[in-house]
């Protein structure tokens, strides 16, 4: 028990010494992995570019599991939560938080590596297009729904750092999440049983419009009845409960999707999700490992039948 201790101590102090970096511009006197290092770095220059203050912020780890290799190098695998206490103008204070599952290599408890777990988001595959809907069926479905946004954003606020037993979920889970969300906010499943159509969760079998990001995009730019969207032009148009999606590599096929929970003092988006659960965090993503240069989004403003189209 001591040793899991030990080792929690460390892997904390760790991340603590990269926070003091971001809040005090302390030095570093262990040198990050390079990709952690530009994330940082994309940190500060955000909140610099944005004029906020990070005021504190602390982690803490939970460990998932410990091994040790025949070389007697110790292989960690754990989760590590951290929150973010910033200071707007006007002092206005939020928290922002997000999640990481990492995983560390120590030899003779140094330090040797410690990186997190890059996860394979659930882009799109030939085959999982969404089909557009006959006359008939926007007509038999309607456009009888009012959508709403506080119970999704309820929703978001509940559930970014957790699972809902209620559905089906998995190790990528972003899209999934934000499905919940809709739906929480009155967003009517429709299409079952065909996957390829309409957007609907149902015992073992989900729409991929429901899973999968390039597909939810794809449903959002596309449905006339039911769920349905406004592409708008910038962040700024959007309103919480709102959805954006992510090109992270800017090659057309999407695989991220956010809920817009809140705005900053300059009408930004902050949003929620899963897979890498976030909380409040700013919209641009900027600030993760899954950021290029080449990155493309999405802007949905969702609409119902109190929206004048």
């Amino acid at each position: 028990m001591s040793g899991g201790v030990n080792l929690k101590h460390i892997l904390e102090q760790l991340a603590e010494e990269r926070l003091s970096y971001l809040v005090n511009g302390h030095d570093l006197r262990q040198e990050p992995q390079v990709g952690d290092l530009e994330v940082m770095e994309r940190k500060k220059k955000l909140l610099e570019k944005r004029k906020i203050e990070m005021i504190k912020a602390k982690a803490k780890a939970v460990i998932d599991n410990v091994q040790v290799e025949d070389d007697g190098t110790t292989c960690i695998r754990y989760i590590i939560h951290f929150e973010y206490l910033y200071k707007e103008q006007g002092d206005t204070l939020y928290m922002e938080e997000h999640i990481e599952e990492r995983v560390a290599f120590l030899y003779d408890q140094i330090l040797i590596k410690d990186q997190e777990v890059k996860k394979k988001p659930a882009g799109f595959s030939e085959g999982q297009s969404i089909i557009d809907y006959s006359q008939e069926e926007r007509e038999a479905f309607g456009r009888a729904f009012q959508y709403d946004r506080l119970g999704a954003v309820q929703y978001a606020e509940k559930y970014w750092n957790k699972r809902n037993p209620a559905y089906k979920n998995f190790s990528d889970n972003c899209t999934n999440f934000i499905s919940q969300c809709l739906h929480a906010g009155g967003a009517p499943m429709r299409g079952h049983p065909n996957r390829g159509s309409g957007w609907w969760m149902k015992q073992s079998s989900w729409s991929y419009s429901w899973t999968v990001a390039h597909s939810m995009k794809m449903y959002l730019t596309n449905s006339k009845a039911g769920l349905r969207a406004v592409r708008v032009k910038s962040a700024e148009e959007l309103v919480p409960g709102d959805v954006i999606c992510y090109d992270f590599e800017g090659d057309g096929r999407f695989n991220h999707t956010t809920i817009v929970v809140a705005k900053d003092k300059d009408n930004m988006p902050l949003v929620n999700a899963q897979s890498y659960d976030s909380r409040m965090r700013y919209w641009s993503y900027e600030d993760s490992t899954a950021y290029t240069p080449s990155i493309r989004y999405a802007f949905f403003h969702i609409v119902d039948d109190t929206t004048k189209e």
